[in-house]
């Protein structure tokens, strides 16, 4: 060991400063842990935060299909939002959309149909105030005869934060079958 390389001073009253210090930082890196406050952990735990945001955004949705409750799904779709169907391969504003949807409300929330939607997904990008979700979403509905009708479909939406999650961009890729909706179990 070379004399010239020693880490701490060799004064005696600043010695035991420099270990309180050195004392210090190692528990304070111990204390975190795997949340060791690096930007790896702050945005682990940035996209934990924001895959619950969007968990409770499509149970909100979903919610709001089994309720019949126009106003709440209206909530989550931005008013400059645009629809995209893949199949007929044409793009419709969301507001136009949301027009030639409420009549199926209006029927689920008087009781003559049920209706409901999951959703599914294979891949969730984001941060904080935007999200592009991808994935298959299976919605269904029951007639008053006990008619039941499902479809299954992929689709891709684009999302945004001002103030709460809405709807930007919501793209009906194609059609998607059940044993695809099982594999994103």
């Amino acid at each position: 060991c070379s004399s010239d390389l020693v880490p701490f001073p060799r004064l005696p009253r600043a010695r035991g400063i420099w270990q309180v210090v050195l004392l210090t930082s190692l528990l304070v890196l111990l204390l975190l842990g795997s949340g060791d406050g690096s930007p790896a952990g702050a945005a682990e735990a940035g996209a934990e935060s924001r895959l619950g945001e969007l968990d409770r955004f499509w149970a909100r949705i979903a919610r709001a299909v089994r309720e019949g409750d126009f106003e709440a799904y209206q909530a989550t779709c931005h008013p400059d939002g645009v629809l995209v169907r893949g199949a007929a391969r044409t793009t419709l504003p969301l507001t136009e959309a949301l027009a030639g949807w409420k009549a199926g409300f209006v029927e689920t929330r008087s009781g003559r149909v049920k209706a409901g939607v999951e959703f599914r997904f294979s891949q969730r990008l984001g941060e904080a105030s935007s999200a592009h979700e991808t994935g298959i979403f299976h919605y269904f509905t029951i007639t008053a005869d006990g008619e039941r009708k499902e479809s299954y479909v992929h689709f891709e939406a684009v999302l945004i934060k001002r103030g709460g999650w809405q709807t930007l961009t919501e793209y009906q890729k194609a059609p998607a079958t059940r044993a695809e909706w099982e594999a994103l179990k």
